[in-house]
């Protein structure tokens, strides 16, 4: 049975969806069998892998016919890797579970139904805490929080920490803190530096060794509907996230 990793940050910018992306794509290529579910009604990480869903098979449908969800798995570039995806109807989710039964563990039944056929399910998250990433903590065995190098980045951490330890408390007593790891990282800025600083002293351990750098083939590689190492595998946010895949394969103890 696979691990499952949720991406969260409710903070948009910050490379929530360029790791939830190219982390898959890295363990691909270590030849991992992944599944990215994309659980964001702006659905970046399914464009991010140029899939264009129909309207009958994808996320949002899914959640309420869990039994059907292999089917609702779509191939991308890279056989290892394999895709759930979103659409802009996913948005109304949130209104929708409001009033169902067990309305926070709806996508945990997404994820049981087919975590036998995968080493690693990334969820990558809404800017919010709303329902659907409250599904998401719910669903996962792990944290990971990316985190933009910069003073605004670190607002909202603390909320992020309290959502996190109520879903431990309340509804998922195995959901773990997998890490921090540090993104648009732009080492000529000093606040840059102090920030990487700050983060490190709160979470210690927590933190991976491997830094995201800012990196404009990560920016142009979305609109070309591949991931960073496809698109440059030489550029530096190419290498930077091969290493995390490695780190984040040892972290998790694969």
């Amino acid at each position: 049975m696979g691990k499952t990793i949720a991406i969260v940050n409710q903070k948009g910018g910050v490379g929530k969806t360029t790791t939830a992306v190219n982390l898959a794509a890295s363990l691909a290529a270590m030849e991992k069998r992944v599944l990215l579910i994309d659980c964001d009604p702006q659905a970046n990480a399914t464009s991010g892998l140029n899939i264009v869903p129909d309207d009958a098979h994808n996320i949002y449908r899914a959640l309420y016919a869990a039994e059907t969800a292999a089917q609702m798995i779509y191939p991308s570039l890279n056989s290892y890797l394999l895709v759930l995806p979103s659409v802009p109807d996913l948005a109304a989710a949130d209104l929708e579970l409001v009033e169902k039964m067990a309305r926070e563990f709806f996508l945990q039944e997404v994820v049981r139904k087919v975590c036998s056929d995968f080493e690693f399910i990334l969820l990558d998250c809404p800017p919010s805490l709303g329902l659907l990433t409250i599904n998401a903590l719910c669903a996962a065995d792990k944290l990971l929080i990316p985190l933009q190098c910069e003073y605004y980045a670190l607002e909202g951490i603390t909320h992020l920490m309290h959502s996190f330890e109520l879903v431990r408390k309340r509804l998922n007593p195995n959901l773990e803190l997998l890490g921090v790891v540090l993104t648009m990282f732009d080492k000529r800025n000093k606040l840059a530096h102090q920030v990487e600083n700050e983060v490190r002293n709160f979470f210690g351990e927590k933190v991976f060794n491997t830094i995201i750098p800012r990196n404009v083939r990560l920016s142009e590689a979305p609109s070309h509907g591949l991931p960073v190492i496809s698109y440059d595998y030489k550029s530096k946010g190419s290498q930077a996230y091969l290493q995390l895949g490695q780190e984040f394969v040892h972290w998790i103890g694969q």
